[in-house]
């Protein structure tokens, strides 16, 4: 199963800032985030929602840099996703200011001025336009945003702004997260190193389709914005767009890419399909999917991680809907949370989602250890051995409907009582 890197050394990870107990998939320790050329953070604690907690982060970026968004497909996208969408079109930009606590989604015009005046203000900060300055926001939905307490604390994060503040950003800009997600990496382009940084925050309404998910990498090489949308959205398909906690996508999904273009500089790239950005497709792609399982290990409640492989399906759609309906289920994902293995739940995931299906051909295995096939219990089939497939922090599910070349990978988490003690209280 493809893991969060545990690096050697490293800040050691503290008691979780939102109250709840730290993920026992939380990693033990955290990479150290380098100084990324054209890129200055800070934040504040601007009591949002939390106390004591920081709650807005900055970014301020070199001018020339490129951005490229992949956002919900949510139909009730919060404010400042419709703001980010539309500033997209003009591929660059000067500054990104994000709040946890508040999502200002279904918040109506008040929701949609407010953006508008934090731009305004931010740029007159920046001395950019107001285009320039991208938002993001997670936290209750339909509550308004006390916008001045956002405008009041920006001139201070522009000039507080400093190069290596990854770890304070990633924590800013959580909500029910137990722990910050952050990773980097470093790629060659036509010989010459550069750097990819990235942060993420999401434990619960995650689901792919791009989850209160937010997710910013940030990189030094020089990419032009449709080189850079080319790549997240490929990026996402495999990472964010894979993972899912309990089926509910979120109206401020939002998932970001800069570059800055001010690290060593390297050969001009016109196209995605530039053989010499086959280092940094695949660095970023790692990347990427380190955020989006840290997302998962931290799922509200989780004890478990959970990979669904799919095969043998009709076609790779149809491997990933089956693989959704099986990890969102949650007659399967509590079953794994009891210790149970109980594959009969699978067959009911596979026979509901809607695809092409033969019960005689249909094979499943927990941990590589073979439970059903021929329209039956696997005949040496193992309870203990089963058992103890699902047991562990790590399981493995994987389901060969024998039909033909479809495969898909999702990943998702156990559902246990945690769950529902965080949702039960969440604006409480």
């Amino acid at each position: 199963m493809a893991s969060l890197k545990k690096p050697a050394s490293g800040k050691k990870a503290p008691a979780s800032k939102s109250g709840h107990a730290v993920s026992p998939l939380a990693p033990k320790s955290f990479p150290t985030l380098p100084p990324l050329a054209g890129v200055r953070l800070a934040t504040v604690a601007a009591g949002i929602r939390y106390k004591q907690r920081t709650d807005v982060m900055m970014a301020v970026f070199a001018p020339g840099t490129q951005v490229a968004g992949v956002f919900t497909k949510s139909k009730t996208a919060s404010a400042p996703v419709l703001w980010c969408q539309k500033q997209m079109l003009h591929g660059t930009t000067r500054m990104l200011v994000v709040n946890s606590g508040n999502a200002n989604a279904f918040t109506g015009k008040a929701g949609i001025d407010g953006v508008r005046e934090i731009a305004d203000s931010a740029a007159a900060v920046m001395g950019c336009r107001p285009q320039d300055v991208l938002m993001a926001s997670t936290g209750v939905i339909g509550e308004p945003l006390p916008i001045s307490k956002i405008t009041s604390v920006l001139s201070g994060l522009v000039s507080e702004g400093a190069a290596g503040n990854w770890r304070a950003a990633a924590e800013a800009i959580m909500t029910t997260d137990t722990f910050p997600k952050l990773a980097t990496a470093s790629a060659m382009i036509d010989g010459v190193k550069v750097t990819l940084n990235g942060i993420a925050k999401g434990s619960g309404m995650i689901a792919p389709d791009m989850s209160t998910m937010l997710a910013f990498v940030f990189t030094d090489a020089a990419l032009p914005a449709p080189v850079l949308a080319e790549m997240l959205k490929a990026g996402a398909g495999p990472s964010f767009n894979s993972i899912t906690v309990d089926s509910d996508t979120s109206t401020s999904d939002t998932l970001l890419l800069f570059a800055t273009g001010k690290g060593a500089k390297h050969g001009a790239i016109a196209k995605a399909s530039d053989k010499r950005l086959t280092d940094f497709r695949r660095k970023l792609d790692a990347l990427l999917l380190d955020l989006a399982l840290a997302v998962v290990k931290d799922g509200e409640g989780a004890q478990k991680l959970i990979q669904v492989d799919v095969t043998g399906a009709e076609n790779d759609a149809a491997a990933r809907r089956i693989g959704l309906s099986i990890a969102n289920s949650p007659l399967v994902k509590t079953a794994i949370a009891g210790n149970d293995a109980n594959w009969g739940r699978i067959v009911m995931a596979v026979g509901k989602a809607g695809e092409m299906a033969d019960r005689d051909k249909l094979k499943i295995s927990f941990g590589g250890k073979l439970v059903a096939e021929k329209g039956a219990r696997a005949a040496k089939y193992d309870e203990a051995a089963a058992t103890k497939a699902v047991s562990g922090r790590e399981v493995e599910i994987a389901v060969d409907l024998g039909l033909g070349k479809g495969a898909a990978r999702i990943y998702t988490c156990d559902f246990t009582h945690g769950y529902i003690d965080i949702n039960g209280s969440y604006r409480s």
